[in-house]
């Protein structure tokens, strides 16, 4: 298992330097690739301070969070993780439920030596980071999840209806096989419905992001972490079948035109202290369409200002 990782890695290194590089992480960044029992994690590491988590979602990578990451790096040590099968982390055969990717989580802290953590997330992120918060609610200070739904979570199957969301059910062999090799069409679908304005999520990022997910095993992972969801949802309602809920504060953030002020109801179904946030002039992208509004709102909560 280690060859195949070393030489899976080895091959990303190799094409890694030809990618486009849309964003860049501020100097004193460094990379690691952190091998945890299952999975290597690639994870991006610097600044110094109180110890923030920024997970990414589908259709991008942690490379998203770069704007992000250099605002928090000021006063804050920044983790940005590639969750397991996307970006540069490896791509295992499963284990894309989010308690299991979770798990994924508190093995990368471990290696760091890291114990309580601010979390904040987008999309698939907010999945991990709610699972991340309900097994290890000692360990997050402050959770931020931007614009997408927790399975089972508030209205779940209600928000399922919603055509937009075709591609939750999307997925299996022979939907990889229509998608290989057009990776970049499959995606470009998503940035331009999902966006405000698609003309904001710019060439260079979907560049960038279509190789990543032209890499191999990458789209099978990504469809993977869709067709988990049934298993999401049952481990989350279970969880809140007991009585329990989110008890550290949280924001919830929707693009003004995406999510918008659902994102907070949907997470009061979870959790007992929601703050809301809007991201104006912005749909789901909210790193590529309002960076700036995005950092602000993120940064006020964990400094304690919402």
């Amino acid at each position: 298992m280690r060859s195949f990782v070393t030489g899976f890695l080895g091959a990303l290194a190799a094409v890694w330097p030809a990618l486009a590089q849309p964003h860049s992480f501020p100097p004193g960044f460094r990379m690691q690739d952190i091998q945890t029992p299952a999975v290597t994690i690639h994870t991006r590491i610097g600044g110094s301070g109180p110890p923030v988590v920024l997970l990414h979602g589908y259709g991008e990578t942690g490379d998203m969070w770069a704007p992000m990451a250099a605002d928090l790096a000021r006063d804050h040590q920044v983790i940005v993780p590639d969750l397991r099968g996307l970006g540069l982390s490896s791509k295992p055969p499963g284990g894309f439920d989010k308690k299991t990717q979770a798990g994924d989580l508190v093995d990368v802290l471990a290696a760091l030596g890291i114990g309580e953590i601010d979390l904040v997330a987008h999309d698939i992120g907010n999945m991990v980071a709610f699972q991340f918060a309900a097994q290890h609610p000692d360990r997050v200070r402050r959770l931020v999840l931007i614009d997408a739904p927790v399975p089972g979570v508030g209205p779940w199957e209600e928000i399922l209806k919603n055509p937009l969301l075709w591609h939750f059910r999307f997925g299996g062999p022979d939907m990889e096989r229509l998608v290989a090799g057009r990776e970049r069409i499959y995606l470009d679908r998503f940035w331009n419905e999902f966006s405000a304005d698609p003309a904001r999520f710019g060439e260079a990022s979907r560049a960038h992001y279509a190789q990543l997910y032209a890499l191999p095993g990458a789209m099978h992972s990504g469809f993977e972490q869709f067709a988990a969801f049934d298993r999401d949802a049952a481990d989350n309602r279970a969880w809140l079948a007991t009585g329990a809920r989110l008890r550290m504060p949280l924001l919830a953030v929707g693009g003004e035109k995406s999510f918008g002020a659902t994102m907070a109801e949907v997470m009061r179904a979870g959790a007992t202290d929601v703050r809301e946030g809007i991201v104006p002039a912005s749909g789901h992208w909210i790193m590529e369409e309002n960076p700036q509004a995005t950092i602000s709102l993120a940064r006020g909560f964990l400094d304690g200002q919402n």
